[in-house]
C-alpha cells in the first residue's frame, strides 16, 4: 500500500489513479492509532497535489552504513572521518514534499550537494529492542534526499559533528509516498538512483550497506521511538562535494535543477531548485560570516 497526504493535509493510499481517503488527520497519527478506516470518499490523483507524506516527531539522521560514501570522502581533505554508527536528528521543519521545491540559500552556501537514502518509518513506539525483534516495528519505506550544504559542513567537521548544513529550511526532501513494508519484502535488495536533469549522479544498490536495516534500528532504538517516526539509512557514493574539484563545480546543485531520487519498489522523490528571491520575492538577506572562518 502506498500511503499518501495530499493537499489540505488529508491522508489516504493510492488505489490506481485514485487517493482512498482514510479517516485520519495525518499519518503519524494513522501508525499511532495501528490504521484508520476509510471515509468513503476518493479524490482523482489528478486533481490535487502529493505532500511530505509524513512530518514525523523525531526523524533520526543515521549515516556511515554505506561504506562506499565513506571511501569517496578520501578524495577531499576532510576533518573527520565517516565513521560507522553516526546519528543525529534532522530539523523536520526542513520537510518539504514531492515537487516541493528545495531553495538555495545563497547567502549561507555556495556548495549545495545532493544525497539519495532510503528511510524507515517506524510502525509503533519502541525501546531496547533486538534485531530479532527490528521487523515488527517497521510500518513501510520512504525515500529521502539529504540536501547538504558542503562548505558550512566543511566548517562544522572541524569540531566533528555537524547537523546545521542539513537541517536549512527545505533541505529535507521526503517521498513521495511511504510503502508499507508488506510491499518490500527485502529493504536490502532494491536499486537507488539519483539524476540532476536527467544526469545520473548516484547509483547504487540497498544491499551493498555494511551493516542490515535491523541492526540499525535496534542500535539507535536506546534513544526511543515514536509511532511515525523516521529513520534514514545513509547515503551512497556519487555526490558532488567528493569529486574532483573541476568537477564539483558543474555537479553542485545550481537553481533551475531538477533533482530525482528514485529507489526501485518506492518510486521517485522530484524536487527543482529554486533561487532565493524566486522563492521568496525578495533579495536573499546579507552572506553571514563565511563558515568555518576563524573567531
Amino acid at each position: 500500500m502506498k500511503l499518501v497526504t495530499i493537499e489540505g493535509g488529508r491522508v489516504g493510499y493510492l488505489d490506481g489513479e485514485e487517493v482512498v481517503l482514510l479517516d485520519a488527520p495525518s499519518l503519524r497519527e494513522w501508525f499511532e492509532r495501528g490504521g484508520a478506516d476509510e471515509t468513503g470518499e476518493r479524490v482523482p490523483l489528478a486533481e490535487t497535489r502529493l505532500r511530505a507524506p509524513i512530518v514525523p516527531k523525531k526523524l533520526f539522521h543515521t549515516a556511515g552504513n554505506f561504506r562506499e560514501h565513506e571511501e569517496e570522502s578520501k578524495n577531499v581533505a576532510w576533518s573527520h572521518a565517516i565513521a560507522p554508527w553516526i546519528n543525529f536528528f534532522q530539523n523536520v521543519d526542513a520537510i518539504v514534499g514531492p515537487d516541493e521545491p528545495v531553495v538555495y540559500p545563497e547567502h549561507l552556501t555556495e556548495e549545495l550537494d545532493y544525497e539519495l537514502e532510503l528511510a524507515v518509518v517506524l510502525r509503533k513506539a519502541g525501546k531496547w529492542f533486538s534485531p530479532e525483534e527490528a521487523a515488527d516495528y517497521i510500518g513501510g519505506y520512504v525515500i529521502f534526499n539529504d540536501i547538504t550544504a558542503r562548505d558550512i559542513q566543511r566548517g562544522e567537521m572541524r569540531s566533528g559533528v555537524f547537523s546545521f548544513c542539513k537541517a536549512i529550511d527545505t533541505f529535507c526532501p521526503l517521498g513521495p509516498w511511504i510503502v508499507t513494508s508488506d510491499e518490500i519484502p527485502d529493504p536490502h535488495d532494491l536499486a537507488m538512483e539519483l539524476r540532476v536533469n536527467g544526469e545520473q549522479r548516484q547509483t547504487s544498490h540497498s544491499g551493498r550497506m555494511s551493516v542490515t536495516i535491523p541492526e540499525i534500528l535496534s542500535n539507535f532504538s536506546a534513544l526511543g521511538y515514536s509511532a511515525g517516526d523516521v529513520l534514514s539509512t545513509g547515503t551512497v557514493s556519487g555526490v558532488a562535494g567528493f569529486k574532483s574539484p573541476e568537477e564539483r563545480a558543474r555537479l553542485y546543485l545550481k537553481p533551475g535543477d531538477v533533482i530525482e531520487a528514485e529507489i526501485e519498489r518506492i518510486g521517485v522523490l522530484r524536487n527543482p531548485v529554486v533561487g532565493w528571491e524566486e522563492a521568496h520575492g525578495a533579495p536573499p538577506p546579507p552572506r553571514v560570516r563565511p563558515w568555518g572562518e576563524k573567531v
